[in-house]
């Protein structure tokens, strides 16, 4: 029964949302104010339930779809293991506990929430992505977003320099981790009708534009100390992650996409974490140096 939950909502994208959110909360927090373990915990149950729920409803959106493609065939709802109002309930029950946690912390942090549901099961599940090839660009707004969630929980000014850098690199990450798996999988989307880039505009293409985003997104991370306080751990960690996400992304180009795609795929993923945990090692390091 733990595993039909898990997958039904998606614990692994829960937890990147969870550990998104700390980070967001670490920067935000204004050392002037008390620390309150209460108000923290509440904002990182917010994100899960609030994912947790966005992504369940998500699979009940989708379940015909799903049951279209191999590699989604499997899920809760299109292989029997539970029943898509039983997923309905729960989805809804788990998005207004989430946002209900979140809006009594913070009313910013709240109405952020609320925007990504409403944006992520709303234009992109039920138009976008079922119509548009370049989709998973609008659509990692609300994938941005629980880092900016956790960002306003702590401080409700979100339009700062430190959450527009927290939120660009979980944006601008999106697209090439999305479209190595769209290429990946290129077969199964387009068995379930889902005109994603490779679908639509080939793999050439689709290389390109995940090249791209990629000198975006290690761009913003080299441009991190004009957004953050930044100190030698700056230095010590982003310039390495930095050369690896892009010699990876070079041999997976080379490759045409049919080589290194989980090593290009795994150092997306960690240098994300990195990048947006740098500032809150940083800021928290300068912090405690000056206060002794």
């Amino acid at each position: 029964m733990l595993k039909v939950y898990g997958d039904l909502t998606k614990f692994g994208i829960v937890v990147f949302s969870v550990l998104a959110g700390l980070a967001g909360y670490a920067t935000g927090f204004q050392i002037e104010h008390s620390f309150d373990w209460k108000i923290f915990l509440e904002t990182l149950l917010g994100i899960y339930f609030l994912s947790s729920g966005s992504l369940a409803l998500n699979q009940v959106q989708d379940w015909k779809l799903d049951a279209k493609m191999p590699r989604t065939a499997k899920r809760p709802i299109p292989s029997g293991k539970i029943k898509p109002a039983a997923a309905g309930i729960l989805s809804v029950a788990f998005i207004f506990v989430g946002l209900n946690l979140l809006f009594e912390i913070e009313p910013v942090a709240g109405w952020v929430g609320l925007a990504c549901v409403v944006f992520y099961n709303g234009p992109y599940t039920l138009y976008l992505k079922r119509q548009w090839a370049y989709a998973a660009v609008p659509g990692a707004l609300p994938g941005a977003l629980p880092v900016t969630i956790g960002y306003a929980a702590a401080n409700p000014d979100i339009f700062n320099s430190e959450s527009l850098y927290l939120f660009l690199i979980m944006f601008l990450w999106q697209m090439p981790h999305f479209w190595v798996l769209a290429i990946r999988y290129k077969d199964d989307y387009a068995a379930g009708g889902i005109p994603t880039l490779p679908v639509a505009k080939g793999i050439p293409k689709t290389l390109y534009q995940i090249a791209m985003y990629t000198f975006a997104y290690v761009g913003v991370a080299l441009a991190a100390p004009l957004f953050v306080h930044a100190s030698w751990l700056y230095v010590l960690l982003t310039i390495p992650f930095v050369f690896k996400v892009m010699q990876e992304c070079h041999r997976y180009y080379k490759s045409n996409g049919t080589e290194r795609w989980m090593a290009f795929f795994m150092w997306l993923n960690v240098s994300m974490l990195v990048f947006i945990v740098i500032p809150v090692i940083d800021k928290w390091n300068f912090l405690f140096i000056s206060s002794n």
